[in-house]
């Protein structure tokens, strides 16, 4: 089932404003539970959790920036009297 543009606006909003900061501190408790790695395995740790968390949500972010396209066409024009 396809989500409406709309619907996939107020779904990104929610996973960008609630999900991502829980993941962010999920991630950090998560890493800080390890013994503290290099340096560079560190960001290579902390690099791929960043991608990770956003690829279950392409489709949602997908278009997200462009103008609604289930919108009236309209030319800019108003009623001419």
């Amino acid at each position: 089932m396809a989500l409406s543009y709309k619907a996939r606006r107020r779904w990104a909003l929610v996973i960008l404003l609630i999900g991502l900061p829980v993941y962010v501190v999920a991630a950090v408790t998560l890493v800080g539970l390890i013994e503290r790695p290099s340096v560079l395995v560190e960001l290579a740790i902390y690099l791929g959790l960043g991608f990770a968390w956003a690829l279950p949500f392409r489709f949602i972010f997908r278009g997200i920036g462009q103008p609604d396209p289930d919108a009236k066409k309209t030319d800019g024009a108003g009623p001419s009297v």
